[in-house]
């Protein structure tokens, strides 16, 4: 029902093939997707599976795992009545179907593990500067954020509100 002929059209596809992989098989599927319309691009399956669990995985983890959150407090309907913009925007990934994920995390688990301790790395310095108090701290990191965020998006041709 959500297909359509544009698709794949300026989409990234990435193989990942291993020494054994055919290069003759290798070239005909990427035909395949170019055929789509698809940008196609190769890395080590490795590198794929940490770049994804970077961009992809550990933000619908920490989609699921904030809305699961919310959802187990005594007044969760009360916590829900008030989100807004902010928690919809952030959270509509885990709209997505739970056993899709669950099966992506589970094959994913090195990589998404590693990214998970970075992360709560970094949580764990905001964490300081917000018990310090320390709004300047807060604030670079803030700032580091939206700049970055700023630049991918001008980068992939999208506005900074999008």
């Amino acid at each position: 029902k959500a297909a359509f002929a544009e698709l794949y059209r300026g989409r990234k596809v990435v193989l990942t093939p291993v020494e054994q992989t055919d290069a003759g098989a290798i070239a005909l599927v990427r035909e395949a997707w170019q055929a789509c319309g698809a940008q196609v691009y190769e890395m080590p399956p490795g590198v794929h599976d940490q770049v994804l669990a970077t961009v992809s995985h550990l933000p619908h983890l920490l989609a699921f795992a904030l809305v699961d959150h919310v959802a187990g407090e005594a007044h969760a309907e009360q916590l829900f009545s008030y989100a807004a913009g902010g928690f919809r925007d952030f959270t509509r990934i885990a709209s997505s179907h739970p056993e899709m994920w669950r099966d992506i995390c589970l094959a994913n688990r090195e990589a998404l593990l590693r990214e998970l301790s970075k992360f709560e790395g970094h949580l764990a310095g905001l964490r300081k500067a917000l018990e310090a108090a320390d709004g300047a701290a807060v604030e670079t990191v803030f700032s580091r954020a939206r700049a970055a965020r700023n630049r991918w998006l001008e980068s992939a041709g999208c506005g900074p509100s999008a």
